[in-house]
């Protein structure tokens, strides 16, 4: 298996002087190609500040970023996100057909093309039938498919997800969280996930990144094992399920995940590379 994304040593600072806010700090993971890979973490502990550096909305202070061994400058043009608030991603004056296609216009597609391939994905997050409607006519469920088929329309090689349900009720939840995971399965998509909710990072995930509080480091990089096939019910009630969600708890309460800024610069924190699981865990059953 490739790796498709390399982050190595990724700080970013907001401000100078006093009023400067170190979001994350020496950030060091890698994606391989086909994962699907979550990020989970404390809310505001730089989660979104970590994927827009990865994405190139914003320069990172410190580090790198390399999508399939290319160094990240800019917006890639095989990147694609999906954000949390679906009712301001789409535009209300254009069909879901028309919004799908957006991004192919900036493309070499034709005309027809980009008609036929968002019909592909429109029906591969459950929308086919619905492409003349227009998005203010669909559910917020559906509309967040909406967003989920124009990401993946352009067919990037990495698709980042900033916390994407959670703007909607938990059914609905539940059904987006199964769409991912077969959307990733069937496309064979590379998929990093950013989201603050324990049991939807490990229901989700292939690895589960755990990051401390802000300015975030990465405190644990957990392989879930959980089978490939999964159920809203019954996945969550296995005994292996309970476990890790136990596990990815207690990381976060961890002495590490819980630092505070202050004692991070003053040498109380490091910022170690992922792996240190089974040493959390000891610190944290102490």
């Amino acid at each position: 298996m490739s790796t498709m994304l390399e982050v190595s040593g990724l700080t970013h600072q907001y401000g100078q002087g006093e009023r400067a806010h170190v979001a994350v700090q020496d950030l060091t993971f890698s994606i391989e190609a086909g994962q699907l890979a979550c990020i989970v973490g404390p809310s505001g502990c730089g989660k979104s500040t970590l994927l827009r550096c990865i994405s190139g909305l914003i320069e990172a202070t410190g580090g790198s970023v390399r999508l399939h061994g290319d160094e990240v400058s800019g917006v890639p043009d095989d990147l694609a996100v999906v954000f949390q608030d679906y009712s301001r991603s789409l535009f209300p004056w254009l069909t879901v057909a028309k919004n799908v296609e957006f991004p192919l216009r900036w493309q070499k597609v034709s005309k027809a093309e980009r008609t036929r391939r968002a019909a592909e994905v429109l029906e591969a997050v459950g929308l086919a039938g619905v492409g003349k409607k227009f998005p203010w006519q669909l559910s917020g469920g559906m509309q967040q498919r909406v967003s989920i088929a124009r990401a993946l329309v352009g067919r990037p090689a990495l698709l980042l997800m900033d916390e994407p349900f959670a703007s909607v009720d938990a059914q609905t939840r539940g059904e987006l969280e199964d769409l991912t995971r077969t959307v990733q399965r069937d496309l064979g998509s590379t998929i990093l996930l950013v989201t603050h909710d324990i049991d939807e990072s490990v229901y989700l995930a292939d690895r589960v990144l755990v990051l401390s509080k802000s300015p975030a480091s990465i405190v644990a990089d957990l392989s879930i094992d959980l089978p490939a096939e999964r159920d809203q019910i019954t996945t969550r009630e296995s005994e292996r399920f309970v476990a890790l969600r136990g596990e990815v708890a207690r990381l976060l309460q961890s002495p590490r995940a819980q630092r505070t800024a202050e004692a991070e610069q003053a040498g109380e924190g490091s910022a170690d590379s992922a792996g240190s699981a089974d040493s959390e865990l000891t610190t944290a059953d102490t």
